[in-house]
């Protein structure tokens, strides 16, 4: 079975999505309709702007959806989907592979989501960080006994999770982490605390715009970050979001959940390799590409 996986916030760089563009007329239309739907040329500082300048959330979420959903397009017949799956923001371009959304109500929402996250984190200091070399567990443990907001936000891989809070308990984290034998406990440069608690005015708000968007059944089941199962109900993908920006990204559950159920090849579509290098931690053995444009 082919499970086609998208990347989520970390995964831009300068210049993504230009080859897209210059290579097929499909794309150049759908990055021209996403200048407008933006109100901005996204295009512009996809193709030309610094590692800087696609660093902010507000740019970094649409350019990152739209370099995946547009090259899933691009695929055409070839694009045959038994399930999906996306890390975080990664969902949402998921949701368009499958059918559940439109291409332009998912950009729309991916824009709001990106806007209130960044509001969320204007709101109060806040950070992340990589810890790897523990036990899941261990983490978890230290986290309920940090005073202040830190808790689990990306199981990664085996070895590798993603903790989310206040910048003092985060800091504070670390150290009993290191304590505790972690390999790196390293904070992230990232402007805030995502899947933390600290994310529900943005969680509310996205609350309101997918109330007020079609979802559709899917034509095959997405694995959500939340429920790590195959869903196929548009009731419950939309719940599923929603919940997203405040509870943990279960990638490490996501995965071995498809593998059981019969995922055999693993294509990531869109910007990078960093979901194939987490799938290699769990099964070395799978075979796993990226989605590349047809000749």
């Amino acid at each position: 079975m082919k499970a086609y996986v998208f990347p989520g916030q970390g995964a831009q760089y300068s210049g993504m999505g230009l080859d897209l563009y210059e290579k097929s007329h499909q794309a150049q239309e759908l990055f021209e309709n996403a200048n407008k739907i933006l109100g901005f040329n996204i295009t512009d500082i996809m193709f030309e702007g610094s590692a800087e300048d696609l660093k902010q959330t507000k740019v970094t979420q649409p350019a990152i959806f739209l370099h995946s959903v547009i090259l899933s397009k691009v695929l055409g017949e070839s694009f045959q989907p038994d399930m999906v799956a996306g890390h975080s923001l990664g969902e949402f371009s998921a949701l368009v592979a499958n059918q559940t959304l439109a291409f332009e109500d998912a950009l729309k929402l991916v824009y709001k989501r990106a806007l209130a996250m960044q509001k969320a984190c204007e709101k109060q200091p806040s950070t992340m960080a990589a810890v790897l070399g523990l036990e899941d567990q261990v983490v978890e443990q230290i986290c309920a006994q940090v005073s202040g907001i830190v808790v689990p936000a990306n199981y990664n891989c085996p070895g590798q999770l993603v903790i989310s809070g206040e910048v003092k308990a985060v800091e504070e984290a670390c150290e009993l982490l290191k304590e505790q034998g972690a390999k790196r406990a390293l904070i992230l440069p990232v402007g805030g605390a995502f899947h933390s608690p600290l994310m529900e005015p943005a969680r509310e708000e996205l609350a309101k715009a997918i109330a007020a968007t079609d979802f559709k059944n899917p034509i095959c089941p997405i694995y959500q970050n939340v429920s790590t199962t195959a869903v196929n109900d548009a009731a419950a993908i939309q719940e599923n979001l929603i919940a997203q920006l405040t509870a943990p990204v279960k990638w490490t559950q996501s995965m071995q959940q498809m593998i059981a159920d019969g995922m055999t090849q693993y294509i990531e579509v869109g910007p990078g390799k960093v979901l194939q290098g987490l799938l290699k931690k769990v099964d070395r053995n799978l075979e796993t590409m990226s989605a590349e444009i047809p000749a």
